[in-house]
């Protein structure tokens, strides 16, 4: 959430950064601060009231002191009782509205983010590997022909959009997640969670889920609760409403979770096989850092999500988002995308974004910084990575044609073997 006095003491600014998202959000500005002043204009009526009944008050006290006649003046207590009770609940009125509208507004782009309108004006910032020729077998056939999984008993239990990996497949994706997370705890230094599935409004509004994507949501309880879309929601508001020592920053977090996504957007887009998922595992990784150290953490964030990808040995490129495809509460985003031979293209397994205060604000996470004062925190979030791409890539990339996979090094204590078939 962006802050109301930055809104109003530099609206220019506001408005051009969001201009770079689209022109379309510049509106958006002059109608919080509308309701900004007819908020302030209420409460500065209804403080102009309260300070004329209490001098009325004083007044009337004298006056009984001396035995006079209080109840006209009495009177006109009561009438500013009634005035400022009403103008009290306009201005709540007016505060709920101005958050509403505040929670709208996306984050301002980094200084450094390119400026573009579509995601062919995404930036490739590095490449690694040589992305082996389009071949014939995808992950479906692949996964069919040595019993990894099945789509279709899936269907039969869930809809589309599910999956049950079975056998060897099943082992593997236990493999994949046990390898991660150790590879970012033991390796990089994040601290393992264990995160609950279910999880309050405020904690989605939080990281900014809500209001925005809820009908992307799998909502409960009259949208009082939710499944979590991502472990990034639990992590990071793991610390809402406190004030960390400076000396703590940064946090390193990452947890293992089942991810929900109704995905009603999604129709007729990566639908084949299990690219596209209502449900599936995620290894997120979170940082919460001082503002100053933010940038450095996201060139290291986005290497830990680079290195699963480098021991895995599955070429990819880094993308830098522009403007006008970067999520709506990042300010500065990088994709990664693996290649799968199978697909003929790059799949997106790990998003590493930085967030400024943006997110911090409506969580109201701040630390104590080395003048006493408390600050507002930073974050920063990234897949490390996200399962059935992941699963899709290695599948497409190590496995013989018509024979078996053959797994990276890395995976072979984790699964217990060197291949599967």
């Amino acid at each position: 959430m962006l802050p109301i006095p930055l809104l109003r003491d530099d609206p220019n600014f506001v408005k051009t950064q969001l201009a770079r998202r689209s022109p379309a959000l510049v509106p958006m500005v002059d109608a919080v601060l509308v309701c900004d002043q007819k908020r302030r204009e209420t409460e500065t009526r209804v403080q102009q009231l309260r300070s004329e009944r209490n001098r009325l008050s004083k007044e009337i006290g004298i006056l009984k002191s001396r035995k006079e006649e209080t109840s006209t003046l009495e009177e006109e207590v009561k009438s500013f009782a009634v005035s400022m009770e009403k103008l009290q609940e306009n201005a709540n009125i007016l505060e709920e509205e101005q958050q509403r509208l505040l929670l709208q507004i996306p984050n301002l782009p980094h200084e450094t983010t390119p400026s573009g309108d579509h995601p062919s004006q995404n930036v490739v910032i590095r490449e690694w590997g040589t992305p082996a020729p389009k071949k014939s077998e995808d992950h479906i056939a692949i996964g069919e022909r040595l019993g990894l999984f099945d789509l279709d008993r899936a269907t039969k239990l869930s809809g589309s959009g599910y999956v049950c990996f079975t056998g060897d497949g099943a082992r593997l994706e236990r493999a994949l997640i046990n390898f991660l997370l150790d590879l970012h705890t033991k390796t990089h230094g994040y601290t393992e969670m264990g995160m609950p599935l279910l999880v309050r409004r405020e904690v989605m509004v939080g990281t900014g889920q809500l209001p925005k994507f809820e009908k992307e949501m799998y909502g409960f309880d009259e949208g009082t609760q939710f499944l979590t879309p991502t472990a990034e929601v639990s992590l990071t508001n793991f610390y809402r409403e406190e004030i960390l020592a400076e000396k703590e920053l940064p946090l390193k977090l990452t947890a293992c979770t089942p991810c929900f996504r109704r995905e009603s957007g999604g129709a007729g887009r990566d639908t084949r096989g299990i690219i596209r998922m209502h449900q599936f595992h995620k290894v997120e990784l979170v940082k919460i850092c001082r503002p100053d150290q933010a940038d450095e953490e996201l060139e290291n964030l986005t290497q830990d999500a680079e290195r699963v990808l480098q021991l895995l040995e599955l070429p990819y490129h880094v993308l830098e988002l522009c403007t006008g495809d970067l999520g709506a509460n990042a300010m500065r985003t990088y994709d990664l995308e693996v290649w799968a031979p199978g697909q003929g293209a790059f799949l997106e397994v790990s998003s590493c974004s930085q967030f400024g205060d943006y997110q911090a604000r409506r969580m109201n996470l701040r630390y104590k910084n080395a003048t006493g004062k408390n600050q507002f925190c930073h974050t920063l979030n990234g897949s490390g990575t996200a399962l059935p791409r992941l699963y899709v890539a290695l599948l497409e990339t190590h496995t013989q044609p018509g024979g078996a996979l053959l797994l990276p090094e890395p995976l072979h204590s984790y699964f217990g073997a060197a291949s599967i078939g």
